[in-house]
């Protein structure tokens, strides 16, 4: 029986949990940007009501949760092969809306070819790539995205330019290919920036259902445990070292 107290209640909520996260608790470091960004996926795909359409493909490092926080159908893939999988699965079934959920040590490192190929044949999926600078679950060596100067326990005294040259900004590589549609670089770390990655979410996947190639979404992140700083600090030095590198904004479309 709906009593008035609940309907009161119902009226005041200012937030509730998308029902396409699952109830499981976050095994995510406390401050880690993974959690805001599944919710914000999810969120998405409840609203657009595509959730029995839509196929998710996790790899290997902390994006390899997301099988267990997303309630939708999901499919894991060896490391860096996602946009492979993928693919497959877009060909597959065309109807459906095929995301994949990548790391930066994934998808900019041994990932980095199944990724510029998969862009440049256009193939009518999202790529999520969540950039925190650094392999966060094996141990916090150096990813191609680490910057220039940054420790990590395989470069302890920095990342070295002459011996380990730029950090690579794959982003603005795949946004020169003619098959991506949409590219943005956005982050989770403020309600502004929810919202803005919000709004390029849903563009993505309104693009997979007009035809329009591949969109990819860079969030920048943070990994407070691999940086060795409470959340807040990381949040931070995000802000203060990452974002000159990795500015946020639309790059095409």
């Amino acid at each position: 029986m709906i009593t008035i107290e609940d309907i009161i209640k119902e009226e005041n909520k200012v937030f509730s949990k998308t029902k396409l996260l699952t109830d499981k608790t976050f095994s995510y470091c406390p401050g880690c940007g993974h959690g805001v960004a599944h919710r914000i996926i999810m969120e998405v795909i409840e609203e657009m009501g595509i959730n029995e359409q839509t196929i998710g493909v996790a790899p290997v490092g902390c994006s390899v949760l997301a099988y267990d926080f997303m309630d939708v159908d999901m499919q894991q893939a060896a490391h860096g092969r996602a946009p492979a999988v993928a693919t497959g699965i877009s060909r597959v079934f065309p109807e459906k809306y095929v995301f994949t959920y990548q790391g930066d040590g994934d998808l900019a490192a041994i990932g980095t070819a199944e990724t510029i190929h998969a862009c440049s044949r256009a193939e009518n999926i999202v790529i999520f790539f969540i950039n925190n600078g650094i392999y966060g679950m094996t141990g916090g060596q150096m990813a191609p995205t680490t910057l220039v100067g940054m420790k990590t326990s395989t470069s302890p005294h920095g990342r070295d330019l002459h011996n380990m040259g730029f950090p690579i900004k794959i982003t603005e590589m795949v946004a020169q290919l003619d098959g991506v549609q949409f590219v943005t670089r956005q982050s989770v770390h403020t309600p502004s920036a929810v919202r803005k990655t919000k709004k390029a979410v849903k563009k993505a996947f309104e693009n997979i259902k007009n035809k329009k190639g591949v969109s990819f979404i860079e969030i920048v992140s943070n990994c407070n445990s691999g940086w060795k700083m409470t959340p807040v600090k990381s949040n931070e030095w995000m802000e203060e070292n990452m974002f000159p590198v990795y500015p946020l904004g639309d790059i095409k479309g």
